[in-house]
């Protein structure tokens, strides 16, 4: 499963993902958990806006594209069209060795330095307190193609294509629905890497390289 994210810089993702009202304001990262601060790009008042939420509902940060109607956490904001697109340049996987370790691998795309993930997002106003907003995002998921299942198992992320950005966020509920697929195998690669990703202390591009 995903629980770690690579985020690009902010002239990065704003050539791959423009919004009318950038107010967001990020640097690389190389190792992003949940509850960590991601860059969102959503509709407001019919326009696009990039911003900054924290990674993970209250009890979840990935969630099966086929719960959306029946988890607690997320009905209401699939209904209310309440979707983003989280901009990523990769994430990581472990695999569980033979010898019984976890070995963290690298996903990223081919020829696509940023891609867009499908999320959903929710704001949580305090019953005491009506300035104490906070806004998070879960990302969608299904189940992987066959090379990150030959990895994990499991479920991927919802990669969306290019041309599918702005369908996603303004289109209906149903067809929304039916971008939730898994991002074709051949058009991604994966590669091995250090465990120093396995601790959040550790950031920066040397996490993402290649080892033997």
């Amino acid at each position: 499963m995903c629980k770690r994210l690579v985020i690009p810089d902010q002239a990065e993702v704003e050539r791959e993902l423009s919004v009318v009202h950038s107010w967001w304001t990020f640097s690389a990262r190389f190792n992003v958990g949940v509850s960590h601060s991601v860059p969102v790009a959503r509709l407001h008042d019919r326009e696009s806006e990039g911003v900054m939420m924290r990674w993970g509902f209250e009890d979840t940060a990935l969630v099966p594209g086929d719960t959306v109607l029946t988890s607690d956490d997320c009905r209401g904001a699939w209904l209310h069209g309440q979707r983003g697109i989280v901009p990523l340049a990769g994430f990581y996987l472990w695999q569980l060795t033979a010898a019984g370790f976890r070995q963290p691998f690298y996903v990223r795309l081919v020829n696509r330095p940023v891609f867009g993930v499908a999320a959903l997002w929710q704001r949580i106003v305090s019953d005491e307190d009506e300035d104490d907003v906070i806004e998070s995002c879960a990302l969608l998921t299904v189940p992987a193609n066959s090379l990150l299942a030959e990895i994990a198992g499991g479920q991927m992320p919802v990669i969306l294509h290019r041309d599918d950005y702005d369908t996603w966020l303004r289109t209906t509920a149903a067809r929304a629905k039916s971008l939730l697929q898994p991002y074709p195998r051949e058009r991604m690669v994966t590669h091995p890497v250090s465990p120093y990703v396995n601790s959040l202390e550790h950031d920066g591009p040397q996490l993402i390289q290649a080892i033997r």
